[in-house]
């Protein structure tokens, strides 16, 4: 199921994945649901092989937002993105996804396509802040449909993170978030 044309309606920050420069984090927004990845043959057995259940995730990013739980790892959004907004997280913390929220990553993990820990790993946009040039490259090649990208989402992510701003004009200003 592709992630919802009205994301993050409905959804919740249920934690945050922060950049090891101090200023950059994403939410990770639930609640989650089992989708593609607990159905799919590579998923299930990368899980099984390290003794970790599939349980519901949630969705990775606001302005490129990832469905975990859809995401099947298949590394099509990394191999296309001209700019490297994507790393697999696992080949930086190798944890359950799960436990992936309020950690620190310093950007290192792979964004090599085939460089995956496996398929339990995720594509994570940890440089949505600051790379993101919005050509929709990771959108257009996700097999799952996992990945919905809009700029206009910085305002969802400024109110859950209490940064949000209206001009003086009553416009919004999108550059409130530093």
């Amino acid at each position: 199921m592709p992630i919802p044309e009205d994301f993050p309606k409905g959804f919740k920050p249920t934690g945050r994945i922060s950049l090891a420069d101090g200023e950059h984090y994403h939410f990770r927004w639930g609640p989650g649901k089992l989708a593609e990845a607990s159905k799919d043959e590579k998923c299930i057995g990368a899980f099984k092989a390290r003794g970790e259940k599939i349980e519901p995730v949630g969705v990775s990013g606001t302005m490129v937002a990832v469905d975990w739980d859809s995401c099947v790892a298949d590394g099509a959004c990394i191999e296309a993105c001209p700019v490297q907004v994507f790393q697999w997280y696992r080949t930086e913390k190798d944890i359950p996804a799960k436990k992936a929220v309020d950690v620190e990553f310093a950007g290192t993990g792979s964004s090599v396509k085939e460089e995956r820990k496996d398929y339990t790993d995720k594509a994570d946009p940890i440089r949505e802040h600051d790379d993101c040039i919005w050509c929709m490259a990771c959108v257009s090649v996700c097999p799952p449909q996992a990945i919905k990208v809009d700029q206009s989402n910085l305002e969802h992510h400024e109110k859950a993170a209490g940064t949000f701003k209206k001009m003086e004009t009553g416009s919004v200003n999108p550059h409130a978030h530093h």
